[in-house]
Formats: structure tokens, C-alpha cells, sequence
């Protein structure tokens, strides 16, 4: 099954670590590391053009900024999408 992470994207929900909020998550200098450290190695992939709201980790180290709220994007998981391609 997959998460439709916005602007067409689906990420397989089997894949995701975790949905994360960039405003309270970026508080930590251990998330803001991380996310330097990811955007350094191209793992970062920008799913919009307007400013994130969240990110979806997943387990290959990938970062999925999106501009759904991480409420939005879990609400999204829990509904089944049965079909379609996954994004890396």
C-alpha cells in the first residue's frame, strides 16, 4: 500500500519511518544535523515547490519534504491506496 505524500507522490507505507513536523522537529540540533547531513548527500527529495511543513523518513535514509501538515500525511496512511508506483 501507499501514502500519497502530496503533489502526486507515493511513497510504499512499508518503507516509511516516520512522519515528522518541521517546525517542532527542527527545535533539536540532532534533527537539524541530520537533515543538513541528508541535504549534503542528496538524500533529501522536495516533493513541492512552496515551503515544507513536514518530512517522511524512510528506511533507505531518504527524506521526503512535503507541504501537508504530518497530521494530514498520518491521516493519509491510514486510508488505503492499492495501486500505483512507488516514488524514491
Amino acid at each position: 500500500m501507499y501514502l500519497h505524500a502530496g503533489n502526486g507522490r507515493l511513497i510504499r507505507k512499508e518503507s516509511i519511518v516516520g512522519i515528522f513536523d518541521l517546525d517542532s522537529t527542527t527545535q533539536s540540533p540532532v534533527t537539524r544535523a541530520f537533515l543538513s547531513e541528508r541535504q549534503k548527500e542528496s538524500g533529501i527529495v522536495t516533493i513541492i515547490s512552496e515551503l515544507p511543513v513536514s518530512f517522511i523518513l524512510t528506511f533507505d535514509g531518504m527524506v521526503h519534504l512535503s507541504q501537508l501538515s504530518a497530521t494530514a500525511l498520518a491521516g493519509r496512511a491510514e486510508t488505503p491506496i492499492l495501486s500505483g508506483t512507488e516514488s524514491s
